[in-house]
């Protein structure tokens, strides 16, 4: 889950880079392109058709679509709005996970993990001190990602229980690339060379990013997995002041440890507690 986490925040910080000269459908489009071909290589030996059957193709299709759909519009929000609170917003979405992993997957949720959660939730509002002086239409997007993403985690989570990892990345990878190919031949335009490596080295990262959280989905419950995605924020700091210098200040140190320490205690829980992490 970190690494999932310290893939998706270095590849929103290229994606943030490569947003003000090209647009969504376009580098979404591209995007899933690379991710199709890295897929298509890791299944190769058991075949693309072999791969693809699953025994919920309907919540494989739709899980697929809400990623792709999810992703264009964090990209989308990086127009608008900084990284750092891009993701601030965003980082809603692990108390939404819980929410929904109770009501959906029937998980345990006990008092331990909801703490943890909440903890970290802020450790966030520290960070984002004293909030965005007003409400503007941008800030709705990652807000509405942020409910996307979580109903995602849910879904793959339903779908760990029923199909191996390769399946569900082939799926994420060809639903992906038709959505997008819908839509971004009608916004291309012309790229560098230097802009074809960034967008390959955006879709390895992502691709890397969906395998390590499909991973995670497999072996723990969604919601116990939560407070490790506050890792995120952790991430991005680290990305915003290697790609535009943005340096935290001890708010933002002071909330990253919180984040953190929410994280260790629930690893501390589920040592403790193995029976707590189970489906």
């Amino acid at each position: 889950m970190v690494l999932a986490m310290a893939c998706f925040a270095s590849m929103d910080a290229a994606s943030k880079w490569m947003i003000r000269d090209h647009s969504t459908a376009q580098l979404m489009w591209i995007r899933y392109g690379f991710y199709c071909l890295f897929v298509f290589i890791l299944v190769r030996k058991q075949g693309v058709l072999a791969a693809m059957r699953t025994r919920r193709p309907w919540l494989q299709g739709s899980r697929a679509l809400l990623a792709t759909v999810e992703a264009a519009a964090f990209v989308l929000a990086f127009r608008y709005l900084p990284l750092a609170d891009a993701h601030a917003l965003g980082s809603a979405s692990p108390l939404i996970v819980v929410t929904l992993a109770g009501w959906i997957l029937g998980e345990k949720v006990g008092w331990h993990r909801t703490a943890a959660v909440v903890a970290g939730f802020v450790g966030v509002l520290v960070i984002i001190r004293p909030g965005f002086s007003e409400l503007s239409w941008p800030l709705l997007i990652p807000l509405t990602a942020a409910f996307m993403w979580a109903l995602y985690q849910v879904m793959l989570r339903l779908c760990a229980r029923a199909d191996h990892s390769d399946t569900t990345l082939l799926w994420s990878s060809v639903v992906g690339l038709v959505a997008t190919t819908i839509v971004g031949p009608f916004y291309w335009t012309p790229m560098a060379a230097i802009d074809w490596v960034w967008m390959l080295v955006i879709s390895i990262l992502g691709a890397v990013a969906h395998l390590a959280l499909t991973k995670a989905m497999q072996f723990g419950n969604a919601s116990a997995l939560q407070p490790y995605s506050y890792t995120l924020l952790i991430w991005v700091a680290v990305m915003g002041i290697v790609f535009y210098g943005d340096f935290p200040d001890g708010w933002t140190l002071l909330g990253a440890a919180i984040i953190v320490a929410s994280g260790l205690y629930t690893w501390h829980r589920d040592r403790v507690d193995p029976s707590d992490a189970q489906a």
